[in-house]
C-alpha cells in the first residue's frame, strides 16, 4: 500500500504528499469512530481510487503533536521575537520555550531587528542572546530586513518540517514570504493601536521551502500549560534541570526546598534571576490549574 504525509486538511479532505504528487483523500469512518483525527504532518497509509483520489487506511505513530495549531510530527520551532516594536520579551519567550520543549520539539531562536536597538538597550539584549546561546539553545540574530533574515534562517529549514511561531507583529509572514516570494502570505501591518499583530492565517498547511517544508498557521493560540505537570516543568529549563541534579532532595521542586542547588545558582548569578522567576511564575499556574474532567 502507499505511504505518504498529510500537508493540508480543508474540508474533510486529507492532501497526501508522496513522492512529487499530492493525492486528495477521505478519512475512513473508522477513524471517527475510534475518536482519530488525521493531522497535517501524519505519516499515512492511503489507497488510491485513481491517480488522484483515494482513503486515508492507517495513520503512522506520531512522534509529537500539537492542539493549536493542530499539527504532528514537527521536527523544530522557529521561535521569531523582535528585539525592537514590539519589545523583546524574555517572559513570553520563556513560555514559548517550555511549549516546545515539553512537546519534544527543538526550538531555534531568531531574534529579528537587531539593527534598529537602540544603543541603551544593545548591552542587555546582548546579554540575553549570549546567556540563551549558553544554556544550549541555536539563537540567530537579524536586521529589520527580510532578506537578511531569509539568508541566516534558509540553512535551519533543509529537510525538516518546521512551525514558525513567536510574538504577534514581528513579520512572521514577512520573513517567509522573502524565503520564498511565490508564498505571498497575507500579512498585516502591526496594529499600532494594540501594539500587537492581527493574526492573518486560517488553516494549516504544510508549504515546500528548499528541501524542508514550513507550517503556513499563525502558530500557537494556546499559551496555557494545559497538559503538563509541576514535576515536569524543569526539564524544559535546561540550565534548571542540570543544576538541580545537584539538589540535596530527589525530586527538588526548586521551590520551598532546603539545600536546593538551583536556588544557590540563582543567588551566584550562574542561573539568571528571570529565568528563575518564570519557572516559579510557570510552576505557580500550573499548580493553580483548574483539574479537567
Amino acid at each position: 500500500m502507499p505511504e505518504g504525509k498529510i500537508i493540508k486538511a480543508l474540508s474533510g479532505f486529507y492532501y497526501v504528499l508522496d513522492g512529487n504528487e499530492t493525492i486528495q483523500c477521505r478519512g475512513r469512518g473508522i477513524f471517527r469512530k475510534n475518536k482519530i483525527t488525521p493531522l497535517v504532518g501524519d505519516y499515512v497509509v492511503y489507497q488510491a481510487e485513481n491517480p488522484k483520489e483515494g482513503y486515508l487506511l492507517e495513520i503512522k505513530e506520531r512522534k509529537n503533536e500539537l492542539i493549536r495549531p493542530p499539527i504532528a510530527n514537527v521536527d523544530q520551532a522557529i521561535l521569531v521575537f523582535s528585539a525592537v516594536e514590539p519589545d523583546f520579551s524574555t517572559a513570553l519567550l520563556d513560555r514559548f520555550l517550555v511549549l516546545i520543549e515539553d512537546n519534544e520539539i527543538e526550538p531555534i531562536i531568531c531574534i529579528s531587528k537587531m539593527d534598529i536597538v537602540p544603543d541603551t538597550d544593545r548591552f542587555q539584549l546582548e546579554e540575553y542572546v549570549k546567556y540563551y546561546a549558553a544554556i544550549g539553545y541555536t539563537v540567530l540574530t537579524t536586521s529589520s530586513v527580510s532578506s537578511e533574515g531569509t539568508k541566516v534562517l534558509q540553512p535551519y529549514l533543509q529537510d525538516k518540517t518546521s512551525v514558525f511561531a513567536g510574538q504577534s507583529g514581528v513579520g512572521k509572514s514577512s520573513l517567509l514570504n522573502a524565503i520564498d516570494p511565490e508564498l505571498a502570505l497575507k500579512t498585516d501591518d502591526i496594529s499600532s493601536h494594540l501594539g500587537r499583530g492581527k493574526h492573518t492565517t486560517r488553516h494549516v498547511e504544510l508549504i515546500h521551502i528548499g528541501t524542508g517544508l514550513v507550517a503556513d498557521t499563525p502558530g500557537f493560540s494556546a499559551l496555557e500549560f494545559l497538559e503538563m505537570e509541576a514535576e515536569r516543568l524543569s526539564y524544559c529549563f535546561p540550565e534548571i534541570y542540570e543544576t538541580g541534579e545537584k539538589c540535596k532532595f530527589r525530586g527538588c521542586l526548586h521551590d520551598k526546598e532546603p539545600k536546593c542547588a538551583v536556588k544557590e545558582a540563582v543567588k551566584t548569578g550562574e542561573i539568571r534571576q528571570y529565568r528563575y522567576d518564570h519557572y516559579m511564575q510557570f510552576f505557580e499556574e500550573i499548580k493553580e490549574r483548574k483539574p479537567r474532567y
